[in-house]
């Protein structure tokens, strides 16, 4: 998963609205009765973006979690994967399109519909939703460097309290002194990243083997993965929820294609998230399934153990030279990169959080300010380097932190707006509904299964 990009051609939103603006209400009502406007150009860059957006460094701890349980997990995953993936964007966007006026963004929309209080709450869920991640790809940057100097350079790592300080303190440092050309650099990592996924899957076809069939049978599947099929499915879901989202770039996509397209945005935007969901679904599973495949359960179960990515774990898995050398490599550009990204939206959560707590006091208004980038700077590095440095589980954290968090948002918010909003009343009482409340309530289930197992 990635950071928000840049809404393409921002003169297009302009000049869409400001025509709009002229429109007499019956040249409106018109068109809002017309034929959905023709696929053009913005469309097809917003399909690309929000593809791009979604596969980030997420995806290599997806084929862990659903290899490890077998292949009957593989399979569910397969089936619901663009359902659950299409529905829950679409009805987050259709909830930011409910908003009175064209450029009303999330935040604005939830104030707008559930009050002041609830526009607050969206602020710290969304922080919330970007700074536990930031702290997984903290963890997973040192497990990955440390993995390669250890089994392909032969070098013993430096103690993991200092490593950990020097890359994330080198990684904080570097996205500070130069925040635009990172951001750029960052897009344009984005689609080679994608490139090497499907050709390292494609490279990995001649290594299939049946070992993931032997798991149709629940108790080999129980075995490899120690949990059984229920309680794997319900691992699982958190995980493909945070593999398979780009929710920070909805808000910016919705008012986009609405000040362009106007009552005819629901449309589209359905239009142009299901290219991007299908896109971005092919790509992920036929990645996922060929590292299955090349791999057993009982390995995905050692690259669990290991605690990193699925990419280092196949540069130490093969005796083959091109994967030992590319793989670790990809992965430590492409986590470092999510870092980068996840670095820049949590230090922004955390200034807007501190300054509207600060300002709803009423002694003084405070604004961004010197000291407050130096107390971000400390907060987020003191943070990151004690979690990398404690190293607790990756895929832990992503079950019972950054996918519950995520679904609370993508998944719950949206259905119970649905259900209570008026202006959202139309979409009211269909099956994906459901379905989307469902698998939000399983990903939050994963917190209490976690606490009970404590105990």
């Amino acid at each position: 998963m990635a950071l928000t990009a840049e809404s393409p051609k921002r003169s297009h939103r302009i000049s869409g609205a400001s025509t709009r603006a002229g429109q007499s209400p019956a040249t409106q009502d018109s068109e809002a009765h017309s034929a959905v406007p023709r696929w053009n150009k913005t469309d097809t860059l917003w399909t690309l973006s929000l593809f791009g957006t979604a596969i980030g460094a997420g995806v290599l701890f997806l084929p862990i979690n659903a290899g490890i349980g077998g292949i009957i997990p593989l399979i569910i995953m397969a089936v619901i994967a663009f359902p659950m993936t299409y529905w829950a964007h679409r009805g987050l966007t259709r909830f930011v399109l409910s908003g009175k006026t064209a450029d009303s963004d999330l935040t604005e929309t939830v104030t707008e519909h559930f009050g002041i209080k609830a526009g607050a709450f969206i602020n710290v869920l969304y922080f919330l939703s970007v700074y536990p991640i930031l702290l997984v790809y903290s963890v997973t940057i040192t497990n990955t460097v440390n993995s390669f100097l250890e089994h392909q350079l032969g070098i013993t790592p430096l103690p993991r309290w200092l490593m950990s300080l020097i890359l994330v303190g080198g990684l904080i440092l570097i996205v500070r002194m130069g925040k635009d050309i990172i951001v750029r650099v960052m897009s344009y990592l984005v689609y080679p990243f994608i490139a090497v996924l499907v050709l390292l899957a494609l490279y990995l076809i001649p290594s299939w083997n049946g070992a993931i069939f032997q798991t149709f049978d629940p108790a080999v599947a129980a075995q490899a993965s120690g949990h059984s099929l229920a309680v794997t499915l319900m691992l699982l879901v958190p995980v493909m929820v945070f593999s398979f989202n780009h929710s920070p770039m909805i808000s910016s996509f919705a008012v986009d294609r609405r000040q362009k397209y106007g009552k005819h945005a629901d449309a589209k935007t359905g239009q142009i998230l299901r290219r991007a969901e299908g896109l971005m679904v092919i790509v992920v599973m036929f990645f996922v399934f060929s590292c299955a495949l090349a791999l057993s359960p009982a390995d995905m179960a050692e690259a669990k153990a290991q605690n990193v990515t699925i990419l280092s774990y196949l540069a130490n898995h093969f005796d083959n030279p091109i994967i030992q050398w590319i793989a670790p490599v990809i992965a430590m550009i492409a986590v470092a990169k999510s870092f980068l990204g996840h670095y820049l939206g949590a230090a922004e959560g955390f200034e807007g959080l501190v300054i509207k707590g600060a300002n709803a006091g009423g002694k003084r208004s405070i604004g961004h300010s010197k000291k407050l980038s130096t107390a971000t700077l400390l907060f987020m590095l003191i943070t990151a380097w004690l979690v990398a440095w404690a190293d607790p589980s990756i895929l832990g954290m992503i079950e019972t932190l950054c996918g519950p968090t995520i679904a609370i948002l993508l998944f719950l918010m949206p259905m119970w707006a649905i259900h209570t909003v008026p202006a959202l009343q139309k979409y009211k009482g269909k099956a994906s509904n459901y379905f989307i409340f469902f698998m939000g309530l399983v990903a939050l289930a994963t917190i209490i299964y976690s606490i009970v197992q404590a105990f």
